[in-house]
């Protein structure tokens, strides 16, 4: 009894010591792209804007898909404090989309909104907002949505204004979308769906990519099945933001290193209580992609190589090369798919 009450206190001092300056995710080596809904931001004001920026930087993703953001310029104040990272938006309405990215480790291609008209809206109350962009060589389209919220839990599909049905219009759109224009295209589609994925066949909107599983893959299907002390959502309980992404990165997340999770700030905040009054009611999930092992290559065997050119992770051409450089070579005109480094 006195082992057991010994290690219950001192995991409880473990658990209490953790601040936001112990918060981690991302690596030099990895993609990693977080979904949060960060309700009414900002919250509290300035509090809420010290801490996202905290979060922000520790959790040192390359790439932040934000909901609900009320407040565009104090985003954009608290992200220039973040030493490359830069936020992008479209519409200025309250509760639009946001992304913050890590300019040194991605290029953004291209940014713009799909369903924006007002055939839409009914589906759409925020049009999803896509991200195409370059991480070491690999070309993704990121889709961040924030769909319509409440119901019942009951699907009428013969109501168009049925919160289920609206949100089951928007999951449709959004199949034929990747189906029809991103068929061969790396793609992660996120955000607040504001629906559980476990739902019976006949209530679950998801059910056309959660049948078609050789296009589609729920990665946190594992957090919305297991316990709810890992939901996205506490105060319901439920699980209510997802990432699903195209069989394009399914070897991808197979490989050591790619995880999802879905992060439990509150944790470091010592209770809910405290991060709900003071940032949002909803956690962050996060996916981590490792596309190449980290492969040491000797300058020497690199002279042996023929090659074309060498160039740095975001495909800009590298001139001089010292050890712990990191690139990709390309031989013969074409990329080896591995991420290199000088080891002496």
């Amino acid at each position: 009894m006195r082992w057991t009450l010994f290690i219950l206190i001192f995991s409880f001092k473990i658990m209490s010591a953790q601040n936001l300056e112990d918060l981690y995710f991302g690596t030099d080596s990895t993609f990693e792209v977080v979904s949060w809904n960060i309700e009414w931001f900002p919250k509290n004001g300035s509090i809420t804007a010290n801490y996202i920026e905290t979060i922000l930087t520790n959790l040192n993703a390359d790439v932040y898909a934000l909901q609900e953001i009320n407040d565009t310029t104090l985003l954009k104040t608290l992200v220039s404090n973040i030493p490359g990272y830069q936020c992008h938006f479209v519409s200025s309405y309250y509760g639009g989309l946001a992304y913050v990215y890590n300019n040194n480790t991605v290029q953004i291609n291209n940014k713009y909104e799909i369903y924006t008209s007002q055939a839409y809206w009914n589906a759409f109350p925020r049009s999803p907002q896509v991200l195409d962009l370059d991480f070491m060589g690999e070309n993704i389209f990121i889709i961040n949505n924030h769909l319509k919220c409440c119901g019942d839990e009951t699907l009428n599909t013969n109501d168009p204004q049925d919160e289920e049905n609206r949100r089951l219009m928007a999951i449709t759109f959004l199949k034929e979308y990747v189906d029809s224009l991103l068929h061969e295209e790396k793609v992660i589609l996120l955000g607040d769906f504001n629906d559980i994925l476990t739902d019976s066949p006949q209530n679950n909107i998801f059910n056309s990519f959660l049948n078609d599983t050789s296009n589609y893959l729920f990665v946190d299907m594992d957090i919305a099945i297991n316990s709810s002390n890992n939901w996205s959502y506490p105060s319901w309980p439920s699980h209510l933001d997802h990432i699903l992404i195209s069989n394009e990165l399914f070897p991808s997340f197979k490989n050591n290193y790619s995880k999802v999770s879905c992060i439990r700030i509150d944790d470091y905040m010592n209770s809910w209580f405290h991060y709900d009054n003071n940032i949002s009611d909803h956690r962050p999930v996060a996916l981590k992609l490792n596309f190449n092992h980290i492969t040491d290559v000797s300058e020497t065997d690199l002279k042996k190589k023929e090659l074309i050119k060498i160039v740095d992770l975001l495909g800009r051409e590298v001139t001089e090369i010292t050890k712990g450089t990191k690139f990709y070579i390309y031989k013969n005109g074409l990329v080896e798919k591995k991420f290199l480094q000088i080891n002496n």
